[in-house]
This record gives C-alpha cells, structure tokens and sequence, in this order.
C-alpha cells in the first residue's frame, strides 16, 4: 500500500468538536475501503495568506495515510462534497514522519527574540556623505514655505 499526506482546511467559524468530527469522518471512509489513518494532528486555527470563499482563517487538520490509491480517490471525492471543507491537498510520500510534524514542532521552539538589536550596523561603521550624487537640490521642507 501507498502513504500519503492529506491536509484539509475547514471553515473558520466551525467549533472544535465539528473538526474533529470532520477528520473522525475522513478517518472512517479510508478505513471502510481497508486502508489505514496511522496518525491525525488538529493544527488549529491559522490565518489564510488570502481569503478563501470570505474566510480569513481555517482549521488545518492533517492525516497519515497507509492506503491503495482507489481509497484516496474516494476520500477525495467526499472530502470535495463536503461544504464545511474549503480546501484540501493529498500527498503521496516514500515515508511517513515518525512523531510531530514540522507545523507541531514550529509552536514549540521558544522566540526568536535573541536576535540582538537592530540598529547596529556591525562592523560597516557609520554612514558617511556620498559624493557620487552631487547636489540634488533643496529639500522639500525647505521649498514648502515658499
């Protein structure tokens, strides 16, 4: 049998319970047709780079699927039905990531705030004038009492 990824994103306006039940009923049609959800993360409620049918958030929600292709086929199908499902994307991988996947291990790396201040310029030194640009004229403060 095959593996593969499948992340859906649900409505932003679904409770919790209504997402799990959503990714309880993906899980049940890959295991009616003899495949097998080896793993479901819920990674929460994200921002969307863009709207997608008017929301600006969604539930992503990912599953790790041993299954032939016809099952996912079929998942797709329902899964494309579905109304409280605004997108959804199936990967086929060589393996399946053992523990959490790279979205549960990112909210768990503490911040990034060791990255020093930001005014210093290193070892540049200060600016200095540019003699290449020669005389630009007066600036605009200067001309806006006139």
């Amino acid at each position: 049998m095959a593996l593969y990824e499948h992340v859906f994103l649900a409505r932003q306006d679904l409770a919790q319970a209504q997402v799990d039940a959503l990714a309880e009923i993906a899980t049940k049609i890959v295991e009616e047709n003899e495949g097998k959800v080896t793993k479901v993360e819920t990674w929460g409620l994200r921002s969307l780079a863009y709207k997608i049918a008017k929301n600006r958030k969604a539930h992503y929600v990912m599953l790790n699927i041993d299954a032939p292709g016809g099952v996912i086929a079929e998942l797709e199908r329902q899964t494309q039905i579905n109304e409280d499902i605004i997108r959804y994307m199936t990967v086929k991988v060589d393996e399946l990531e053992a523990g959490q996947s790279v979205m549960m291990r990112k909210q768990d790396r503490p911040d990034r705030g060791d990255r020093g201040p930001r005014g210093d310029r290193g070892d540049r030194g200060p600016r200095e004038d540019r003699g290449d640009r020669g005389d630009r004229g007066p600036r605009r403060e200067e001309t806006a009492g006139e």
